[in-house]
């Protein structure tokens, strides 16, 4: 009776850790099958989060929904091109993964300014809108989210330094909100996002 209670208490929470876990593995290997697993975990994430309160995050969530499915089409759209490449350029190498390239400088400060704004404006809305308890801390994660995903989209190797903050900040909010797996994910997140940036460095450096 007491493991059909604690199923049912956080099922959702440990179906969803599973598909981020094979989320991260994705995104570590650079694969195009992440932003499918990117579609059905944050569906899921929306009632998950919504039910313990975390408005802010049911809200990222249905953004990552939308997100992934823009990602996919940007990867699969480069994919395409990348297959219309010779399979080295000039100077011999190959040029599987070249499309992964570093964060421009002259984007930093438009960057860092779109994310001061969504900020404010989920603070805003978290404030007045919804009876949040942690709307500071809850509206910098979905602000940064939004920043990152877009990163990834654009496969800037730097977006891991986004993720490391992200997933740091998130594994301290699902514990002090009661999911723990959730909590889990995101601590092996912040490791897993340290190793996948110094692959994807060794990535641009064979393309």
């Amino acid at each position: 009776m007491a493991l059909a209670q604690f199923i049912a208490d956080h099922g959702l929470d440990i179906f969803t850790t599973m598909l981020g876990l094979l989320y991260i593995i994705l995104e570590y290997r650079a694969s195009i099958w992440l932003w499918l697993v990117g579609i059905v975990m944050p569906a899921l994430d929306i009632y998950l989060y919504w039910s313990h309160g975390l408005y802010g995050d049911a809200g990222m969530a249905a953004y990552y929904t939308a997100a992934a499915i823009y990602g996919l089409l940007v990867w699969k759209f480069g994919s395409l091109r990348l297959k219309e490449r010779p399979a080295s350029d000039a100077s011999g190498k190959n040029s599987e993964h070249s499309s992964i390239t570093h964060f421009p400088l002259k984007k930093l400060l438009p960057t860092l300014m779109a994310f001061l704004a969504i900020w404010a404006v989920i603070y805003f809305v978290l404030v007045n809108y919804t009876d949040s308890t942690i709307p500071m801390t809850d509206s910098f994660t979905n602000a940064l989210s939004f920043i990152g995903l877009w990163a990834l989209a654009r496969k800037y190797v730097e977006q891991w330094f986004i993720w490391i903050v992200v997933d740091a900040v998130s594994c301290y909010l699902y514990i002090v909100k009661g999911i723990p797996f959730k909590a889990l994910l995101y601590g092996l997140y912040v490791v897993i996002a340290i190793f996948g940036y110094m692959k994807w460095l060794k990535m641009i450096q064979k393309g």
